[in-house]
């Protein structure tokens, strides 16, 4: 992990915010320095290029993940999770940028490091909400292709705790109607 410095601090944060809410391709030395009230010479002094920052920027982002996982772990419910998510909603934005900008592949491993990290940390608490708690595998498999149609539906305006109570809601009832399904052909002698 990079060391950040205190010089380095101001442009991380901004960086951050304009990767989570606009994407990478915002990312524009002039714009960030207006906005931190440097000159680009201190940018290009701190970081060399673009790609070093978001390389930073990737960095920042893991050690803000294992802030996210702490308390994911410590979460024993549903609304102890969601309290977790509003708290790290800018994260979360930025692990979709991740998860669109997928043609990057530096962008792809660490949205897959943190994803994996996120799920241990919430799986158990996941299938308890779910309805899978007796079956880890198929709950872990669920959870990842949740997190996938998750970080696609998210918006800065919509991640609110009616959303997120809905969106659970809605996994619930798909899993639901998927074990009930299941139960039916067993029963009927088609598998």
């Amino acid at each position: 992990m990079t060391h950040v410095n205190e010089v380095q601090t101001p442009w991380l944060l901004e960086g951050y915010v304009v990767f989570a809410r606009q994407g990478p391709h915002a990312l524009k030395v002039e714009q960030l320095a207006r906005a931190v009230q440097k000159n680009k010479s201190s940018f290009y002094h701190q970081f060399v290029n673009l790609e070093i920052f978001q390389q930073a920027l990737l960095s920042y982002h893991i050690q803000r993940v294992q802030v996210i996982v702490e308390k994911e772990r410590a979460s024993t419910s549903l609304a102890e999770l969601i309290d977790v998510i509003l708290d790290h909603k800018l994260d979360l934005l930025f692990s979709r940028q991740l998860r669109v900008h997928r043609e990057n592949p530096d962008f792809t491993a660490c949205f897959e490091k943190t994803n994996r990290e996120v799920g241990k940390a919430i799986i158990e608490v996941w299938a308890q909400e779910v309805g899978l708690e007796g079956n880890l595998l198929l709950s872990d498999t669920f959870l990842q292709h949740s997190l996938e149609h998750f970080y696609f539906q998210i918006t800065e305006a919509n991640l609110n705790r009616d959303w997120l109570n809905a969106y659970f809601q809605n996994l619930r009832e798909m899993v639901g109607a998927f074990l009930n399904s299941g139960q039916m052909r067993a029963s009927s002698g088609k598998a």
